[in-house]
């Protein structure tokens, strides 16, 4: 299915009622952020915890839930653009598209409500301060795609995550393992939670001259392409730089190892100055990137600086 925008280049919009399928909406791809903020958090506090592999198990799986949910609920904006978007379809077809978007909201917030629960037995487990944490996180979470607050479409989606799926998730697992939070941890989840803001950077320069055309009000959008892409360039510089700079002050002994990572950065740099309908796998790569980065902080933090 295709709608032209008019605009000043010629662009075919794809519009696929597929987009609103559960497994399409789930955004599977997207669900190693929550796996990797989660699992650091833990790796961080794996020896100051007394049962860590159940409070893991429970954070992993709160964590997927979280992600999950915020994915589902993310296109339930559009409910409003079916019409608009799939005018040539009859009115039964579009009132099941409708019907997808409607539905896929309610299975995000049964997921985010799992989450919460599974959240107030990890309180239990660890503390009162995580309610706030997690309080803080569901109110986020709403705020980044729902209005009024809509950061996503206010241009702050990129940090947004870097706060919330970055830095807080981090937080948060570690104070589930170790009861307390630390400035010490705050700087080891940077590098990562910046890893997670050029994700959604990824995915804005990715749809670029689309959302153009359509009046999404996106960072890219508003500041132009090539400055954003000239943002990715440099926060990728910032991702490889503090784990150096973190190495040296002898915070991280481990985190050496995440510059093996640094070959997984050819690519997306290269689909930068792609044309727009090559740049597609800009997203899955620095998806890719995040996830061999986190493993090897991860795997580095638990190798060498654990006693």
């Amino acid at each position: 299915m295709a709608q032209t925008l008019n605009g000043s280049s010629a662009f075919t919009r794809i519009w696929s009622v597929d987009k609103y399928r559960f497994k399409a909406a789930l955004r599977p791809f997207s669900l190693v952020v929550g796996v990797m903020s989660s699992g650091l958090g833990l790796a961080l506090g794996w020896h100051e915890s007394g049962s860590p592999w159940l409070v893991a198990l429970l954070t992993l799986l709160a964590s997927l839930l979280l992600q999950s949910g915020v994915n589902l609920i993310n296109d339930y904006g559009d409910r409003d653009l079916v019409a608009e978007r799939f005018g040539h379809l009859s009115s039964e077809q579009q009132h099941q598209i409708s019907t997808s978007i409607r539905l896929n909201f309610n299975y995000g917030l049964f997921a985010i409500l799992a989450g919460v629960l599974l959240g107030l037995w990890l309180v239990i487990l660890s503390g009162p301060l995580l309610i706030w944490i997690g309080l803080l996180g569901v109110i986020g979470v709403f705020c980044y795609s729902q209005p009024p607050v809509d950061f996503k479409r206010r241009g702050l989606g990129a940090l947004a995550v870097f706060l919330l799926m970055g830095v807080l998730m981090v937080q948060g697992a570690y104070y589930v393992m170790a009861h307390s939070l630390s400035w010490q941890i705050f700087w080891l989840s940077l590098p990562l939670s910046l890893l997670v803001a050029l994700l959604l950077l990824a995915n804005e320069l990715r749809d670029y001259e689309l959302d153009q055309l359509e009046g999404q009000r996106t960072l890219t959008v508003r500041l132009g392409y090539q400055r954003v892409a000239q943002i990715y360039r440099v926060l990728l510089l910032t991702v490889f730089a503090l784990p150096l700079l973190l190495w040296l002050q002898g915070v991280a002994p481990g985190i050496w190892l995440t510059l093996l990572a640094l070959p997984l950065i050819i690519k997306p740099l290269q689909l930068l100055t792609a044309e727009p309908k090559t740049r597609k796998p800009l997203t899955p790569l620095t998806g890719r990137l995040l996830a061999g980065f986190g493993l090897l902080q991860i795997v580095g933090y638990l190798l060498f600086a654990v006693h």
